[in-house]
């Protein structure tokens, strides 16, 4: 079930043209989570329709999202599907909470999503 939700998630985000989408896998930190994804828009606008159309692929594929926060502010919107979270950022504010790092303790469960490839985070750095 998240593999096909997580595939909706990005296929979504690559609509709307995301900037530097990522997966990590976190179930061996969290029993919260099996999967968290963070992406970035450009603009307050970019990032709301991101998360427009993943709620709207989603729900259209049977996924409903558990919540959602910060549709107001449009800085960092947050949706959590439960098994599967969502964060998609402006650019300041992903640097700024710099998830990316705190969930990558282990680089190993960390894919960037290059276009159609998925290629090693570590490795896509340098």
């Amino acid at each position: 079930m998240s593999e096909n939700l997580k595939n909706i998630i990005i296929n979504a985000l690559e609509d709307i043209k995301a900037v530097d989408v990522v997966t990590i896998t976190v179930s061996s930190l969290t029993d919260v989570m099996d999967t968290m994804i963070i992406a970035s828009g450009n603009s307050h606008r970019q990032v709301k329709a991101l998360a427009n159309n993943v709620l709207s692929d989603a729900k259209n594929a049977g996924f409903f999202p558990i919540g959602v926060e910060g549709e107001n502010n449009r800085e960092w919107i947050l949706i959590d599907f439960g098994d599967v979270v969502t964060n998609i950022m402006l650019p300041g504010s992903r640097e700024f909470y710099d998830l990316d790092r705190l969930w990558s303790l282990r680089p190993e469960n960390t894919k960037r999503i290059a276009g159609e490839d998925i290629v090693d985070y570590q490795k896509a750095d340098q």
